[in-house]
C-alpha cells in the first residue's frame, strides 16, 4: 500500500524554489558596492543608500504583501513579485546617474524581494502546517540563504570577468525562470485542494479578506498596544542591522580593506549562506522543541560575541580563526527567524503572519540604518571598526530583550482584540503581565 505525499510538502518545495530564485539580489550589493564606485564615481555611502532603501521597502512591504495574500492568493503576489525583481534588476544595465540606483535597487527590487519576504514564510506554513511547521519555516527561511549560497560566487566572477551589468541579468533572468512553476504548482490554501493542513484533522476558519491595507495597519495598531511586539521588534531589528545591514552588504569591503580579494571575500560570505542552511533548519527543529525566548536569548548573545572579535581576524588570506568565525555566524544567521515566526504566532494567533510582516519590517529598519551608518563610518573614518563594535554591543541587547519576553498567558473567555485575532482578550491587550 503506497503512501500519498500530502500536498502540503510540494507546495513549500515551489515556495523554496520561489525563495532561490528571488535571492539573486540578496547577494548582488556585496559584490557590486567596488564596480560601481569604479565605474561611476559615486561614494559608498551614496550606494549603500540605495541599498538602504530596498531594505526599508523589502521590510515595510512584507506586512501589506502577508495582507494581499490574504486578499488575492499567495499565487498571484508571488508571480508579480518575482516580475518586479526581474524588471527592477534588468532595468539597472541602462542606469547612468545615482537616482536610477535608487529607483532600481531601492525601489522596484526592494518592492519585489519584500513581497517574497518572510511573511511569505509565515503565510505559507501557517496556512498549510500544524505538524512540523517549525521545521519547515526553517527550511523556507534557509531558501534564501540557498540563494546567496548559489549566486554569490557567480556574481563575484561574473562582476570580476564580465563587468556588473552581466550579473545584473542574471538576476532578473533566474527571477523569471521561477514564475512559470509559481503560476502552475503554488497553491493558496488546503481547501482548494480538498485537503487539510498537514497534521490538523480540519480545516481553520480563514481570516476576513478586508482591504489588504486595512487589515495591515489594524494589524500594526493592535499589536503595538502589546508588549512582546515591541520585544519581538527591537530584537528583530538588531538582527537586520547585524545581518544583512552589516555583514551582507560591508563584509566583503571591509575584508578588501585587509587586502583580500573580492572573489575570495565572496566565496567566505557565501560558506556563510550554505552554514546558515544548516543552522536554521536545526533551528527549526528545536523550536518545535525548545522555548523559543531562550533559543532567541542564546542566538544573540553568540551573535554579539563573534561581532565583536571580527576586526582581528581580517587579513590578507583566509586564516583559520576567520573560517571558525564564518561557520558560527553562518549557522546564526537567520536561525532567529523560526522562535520568532513562532512567538508571534503564539502571541497574535491567526493573524501572526501579518504581525510578523511588521516585526520583519522593523528587521528591514535595523537592516538599513546598519547598511547606511556603516558606510559612512567608512567614509569618514577610514575602516570599519567601530561599526563592528557597535554591531557587537546591539547584539548583546537583543539577547536582553528576547529573554525578556514572557510565555503567553492563556486567556479566559471573552472577545478577542479587534481587527487582527490577538490571543489576549481585548482588555488584556496592554494589562496583562504577558501582553
Amino acid at each position: 500500500m503506497t503512501r500519498r505525499l500530502h500536498p502540503a510538502w510540494l507546495v513549500a518545495a515551489v515556495a523554496f524554489v520561489a525563495l532561490v530564485g528571488a535571492a539573486g539580489f540578496r547577494a548582488t550589493p556585496a559584490v557590486m558596492l567596488g564596480p560601481l564606485h569604479t565605474e561611476f564615481g559615486w561614494s559608498l555611502g551614496t550606494i549603500s543608500a540605495a541599498v538602504s532603501v530596498n531594505l526599508v521597502l523589502y521590510g515595510l512591504t512584507a506586512p501589506f504583501a502577508a495582507a494581499l495574500m490574504d486578499r488575492f492568493g499567495i499565487r498571484r503576489v508571488v508571480t508579480a513579485a518575482l516580475l518586479t525583481v526581474a524588471a527592477g534588476s534588468g532595468v539597472t544595465v541602462f542606469m547612468t546617474a545615482s537616482w536610477q540606483l535608487i529607483l532600481c535597487w531601492g525601489v522596484l527590487v526592494g518592492l519585489g524581494t519584500g513581497s517574497m519576504a518572510l511573511a511569505f514564510v509565515a503565510t505559507v506554513t501557517g496556512r498549510w502546517f500544524v505538524k512540523r511547521r517549525g521545521l519547515v519555516t526553517g527550511v523556507l527561511t534557509a531558501g534564501g540563504a540557498a540563494g546567496q549560497l548559489v549566486f554569490l560566487p557567480l556574481l563575484a566572477w561574473l562582476t570580476a570577468d564580465r563587468g556588473w551589468r552581466a550579473a545584473a541579468l542574471v538576476v532578473a533572468g533566474s527571477a523569471l525562470a521561477v514564475v512559470p512553476l509559481v503560476w502552475w504548482r503554488l497553491r493558496d490554501r488546503p481547501a482548494d485542494l480538498g485537503v487539510t493542513p498537514y497534521g490538523a484533522t480540519e480545516n481553520p476558519p480563514e481570516a476576513p479578506r478586508g482591504n489588504a491595507a486595512r487589515v495591515a495597519v489594524r494589524g500594526l495598531l493592535d499589536a503595538a498596544r502589546t508588549r512582546p511586539f515591541w520585544l519581538l521588534a527591537g530584537g528583530f531589528a538588531i538582527c537586520g542591522a547585524t545581518t544583512n545591514g552589516l555583514v551582507g552588504t560591508h563584509f566583503i569591503p571591509a575584508a578588501h580593506d585587509h587586502g583580500m580579494a573580492q572573489t575570495t571575500a565572496a566565496g567566505l560570505l557565501a560558506l556563510v549562506g550554505l552554514f546558515d542552511i544548516a543552522g536554521t533548519i536545526a533551528s527549526g527543529w528545536l523550536t518545535d522543541r525548545v522555548d523559543s525566548r531562550v533559543l532567541l536569548g542564546v542566538y544573540y548573545a553568540g551573535r554579539g560575541l563573534s561581532l565583536l572579535v571580527l576586526p582581528a581576524l581580517f587579513s590578507q588570506s583566509a586564516q583559520p580563526s576567520m573560517l571558525v568565525f564564518i561557520v558560527f555566524y553562518g549557522l546564526d544567521w537567520v536561525a532567529t527567524v523560526p522562535p520568532t515566526v513562532a512567538l508571534c504566532r503564539e502571541y497574535y494567533g491567526e493573524r501572526g503572519a501579518v504581525v510578523f510582516g511588521w516585526v520583519f519590517a522593523a528587521h528591514q529598519l535595523g537592516a538599513a540604518v546598519a547598511a547606511t551608518a556603516a558606510g559612512a563610518v567608512r567614509d569618514q573614518l577610514g575602516d570599519y571598526l567601530y561599526a563592528w563594535y557597535g554591531a557587537g554591543a546591539l547584539a548583546l541587547i537583543a539577547s536582553v530583550l528576547s529573554l525578556a519576553l514572557r510565555p503567553r498567558r492563556t486567556p479566559a473567555a471573552g472577545p478577542a482584540g479587534p481587527g487582527i485575532g490577538l490571543a489576549y482578550p481585548a482588555a488584556a491587550s496592554v494589562s496583562a503581565p504577558g501582553s
